[in-house]
């Protein structure tokens, strides 16, 4: 049996600013180019628009540092301005080395300066403006997830994405930050392998696996292409969110 899923970048989305519509927005930019959603389809959109959309800016210029964040400044040889933020939307920090500031975010994820973002924002004024992941990237992809099925007339699935480091390997890959109408993650303890072996602790990030195939369409720099239709998955298990792909500190070894 062959299976094939195509991964899709929706062209023609603009630059998003703050209060935007975006949900308006993605659904306009799919019509024109033809991509209307099919049952089944899930939708990948960057991070970074939806921090846009909700106004996550910060301006560094209205920063006023810690004691505590001039110690991880001078640690880190980072703006304590910048640390100063990272600490504010964390709830611990787990390591800490010259040019490397690694936190748990508020949110759960464990990701280098809270993942707060300083690459393709646009400046305004001097302000020295950074972005913050958005409030909460769950809630986030169930309300596209509502505009979206009701202009297609469809059940899709939506991630929010974003690039994470990770333990013990080189390079950032795309992860999911929410979720909604997928199985973010599926539970195959028991399930039998091709020999009748019952699994005993396999669970898979399918989240975060489509969030990675998107990455490669979406890139890392200038390409500008924040959203990627995904088509032809079979996902059968129950839905998750995201958060269920965040690990319970007590069951972390990397910390």
């Amino acid at each position: 049996m062959t299976k094939n899923v195509a991964f899709v970048a929706v062209a023609g989305i603009p630059s998003i600013k703050p209060r935007d519509p975006l949900a308006s927005i993605l659904i306009d930019a799919l019509k024109a180019a033809n991509l209307r959603l099919k049952f089944g389809d899930v939708l990948v959109v960057a991070q970074k628009i939806v921090s846009k959309a909700e106004n996550r800016y910060v301006s560094l210029s209205n920063v006023e540092p810690s004691r505590r964040a001039h110690d991880y400044a001078k640690l880190t040889g980072k703006d304590p301005r910048l640390v100063e933020l990272v600490l504010s939307e964390s709830t611990d920090v787990i390591r800490a080395a010259p040019n490397v500031l690694i936190v748990a975010h508020r949110l759960g994820f464990v990701v280098a300066n809270a993942g707060i973002d300083q690459s393709n924002i646009e400046q305004m004024d001097n302000s020295e403006r950074v972005l913050l992941l958005p409030e909460n990237p769950d809630a986030a992809a169930a309300s596209l997830k509502v505009a979206l099925d009701a202009a297609f007339g469809v059940a899709c699935g939506v991630i929010i994405n974003d690039s994470f480091g990770r333990p013990w390997r080189n390079g950032v890959t795309g992860v999911a930050l929410g979720a909604a109408g997928i199985p973010s993650l599926v539970d195959m303890v028991g399930s039998p392998d091709l020999f009748g072996r019952k699994l005993q602790m396999t669970e898979i990030a399918v989240a975060d696996e489509i969030a990675a195939g998107a990455s490669l369409l979406m890139g890392q720099a200038a390409e500008g292409l924040p959203a990627v239709l995904v088509r032809g998955l079979s996902l059968t298990a129950p839905e998750r969110s995201a958060a269920a792909l965040v690990r319970d500190p007590a069951k972390d070894l990397f910390r």
